[in-house]
């Protein structure tokens, strides 16, 4: 993972439904009337959920919920898996990572994903977990990006690092993988591949799912 500058916000995109009733001015009125309510519903909710956090060891802002796409919003959503409930499934075709709740639900939260060259697939599980943890880029990524060298003995954590507010290490056979899910403060990276295999929630949706997430959980990342 290694935070490449993310691409625009994705456009809305909401299903919405006329009824025929009265003039064709009505229906119009009719139209953008229920248009402005349901779409002000779903960015309240958001502004609710994607709020400040002032009581981090480094205040978190309020994500600009503008530069997400209101799919990938937080949501509790109908999803069958034969997982035990708690197991984390992460599916970067779809930009989506989900917590298996049972009874064919999961809570589902949008995501970044490894860009072209860096994705991967298969069975994990959450080996360690660290609050503001400190960044090390790995040599490869110096080898490709000099300008990590600067931290090549660690960079502490805060606002800047890139593993920011919360990280979940992810292993294989008793080895780390380098791999991890990590809070993103980058809104408008939800939704697109920007990272060396890394998958990032917005720093709200990370400290949601760390605080349900025990150590040992097992991680399943499906084929891109």
């Amino acid at each position: 993972m290694d935070g490449t500058a993310s691409p625009g916000a994705r456009a809305r995109r909401l299903d919405r439904r006329s009824f025929l009733f009265g003039s064709a001015a009505g229906l119009g009125a009719l139209g953008l009337g229920g248009c402005a309510t349901t779409d002000g519903v779903i960015l309240a909710e958001a502004t609710r959920i994607y709020g400040p956090m002032p009581d981090e060891k480094f205040p978190i802002p309020a994500v600009d919920v503008r530069k997400v796409d209101p799919k990938y919003y937080r949501r509790t959503v109908r999803y069958e898996s034969k997982e035990a409930p708690g197991t984390i499934v992460v599916d970067p075709r779809n930009f989506y990572v989900y917590r298996i709740e049972g009874d064919g639900s999961a809570t589902r939260y949008g995501a970044n994903v490894g860009r072209d060259g860096f994705l991967w697939s298969g069975d994990a599980y959450v080996g360690r977990k660290s609050e503001w943890a400190t960044w090390t880029p790995p040599k490869e990524m110096i080898r490709r990006q000099p300008e990590a060298a600067k931290y090549a003995r660690g960079m502490p954590g805060g606002l800047d690092n890139p593993l920011g507010a919360r990280t979940l290490h992810l292993y294989q056979n008793g080895a780390y993988t380098l791999y991890t899910i990590y809070a993103s403060s980058e809104p408008e990276s939800i939704g697109s591949g920007i990272t060396s295999g890394c998958v990032g929630l917005l720093s709200q949706d990370m400290i949601h799912l760390y605080a349900r997430t025990p150590v040992k959980t097992k991680v399943v990342v499906l084929p891109a």
